[in-house]
């Protein structure tokens, strides 16, 4: 009977392991002995959402990620913050509709990573906030809380060739809740921009420990 061999790690997946060991033995190393050692990581980041109901894609960021990754147990503990994005479609092909929106945290990002890959995952609860709405070029007043009623739940996870020091892809797909307290807007808004099969990838650049 011959018996299996150890199982190899991805010449990618072993670099970045090894950068983040070294990092993580530094941290633990300079870490106070009662703490719980944690590597602390900025990225800028930038990436897209294609929206299912109105068929378009909004260009999201530049961004930065903030993110502490606990060196025992791997779990991520983040803050994303982006600008307003701004899309643009136009409704039954026709009517030209432009919508800007911001997003608010409803708490941290939260995920793992796993140290024998290198995969990561996170969730995200964010609150999407319509601040100008604008139909065939007429502003439509949405008021100072036009606002999903419940924040979105953004899932991603890393794609092939993510490197936690260098940065790369990552992707999921969520639902957009309902809105609500956009006046006359409501309707049009949940009518045309809300629902499931919304797709999102972000990428991270270059980690910067510290």
């Amino acid at each position: 009977m011959r018996l299996a061999g150890p199982r190899r790690i991805p010449a990618a997946a072993a670099l970045a392991i090894a950068g983040l060991a070294t990092a993580f033995t530094v941290a633990a190393a300079a870490a106070p002995a009662s703490a719980t050692a944690s590597i602390h990581a900025k990225y800028k980041v930038t990436g897209s959402t294609f929206l299912k109901a109105p068929n378009a894609t909004l260009p999201l960021g530049p961004g930065k990620l903030a993110a502490n990754v606990n060196v025992g147990t791997g779990k991520i503990q983040a803050t994303l913050t982006m600008p307003d994005a701004t899309l643009t479609f136009k409704q039954f092909g026709l009517i030209p509709v432009t919508a800007t929106t911001h997003f608010i945290n409803n708490g941290q990002t939260t995920g793992t990573i796993n140290l024998s890959t290198g995969g990561v995952t996170s969730t995200s609860h964010i609150t999407m906030q319509i601040v100008s709405l604008s139909i065939a070029g007429v502003p439509v007043p949405v008021g100072p809380a036009c606002e999903s009623s419940t924040p979105a739940v953004i899932r991603v996870t890393s794609q092939p060739g993510f490197n936690i020091l260098n940065g790369g892809n990552l992707a999921g797909g969520y639902t957009i809740p309902q809105f609500a307290n956009c006046g006359i807007a409501t309707l049009l808004i949940n009518t045309t921009l809300t629902g499931p099969g919304n797709t999102i990838t972000l990428t991270l650049g270059k980690a910067k420990i510290g």
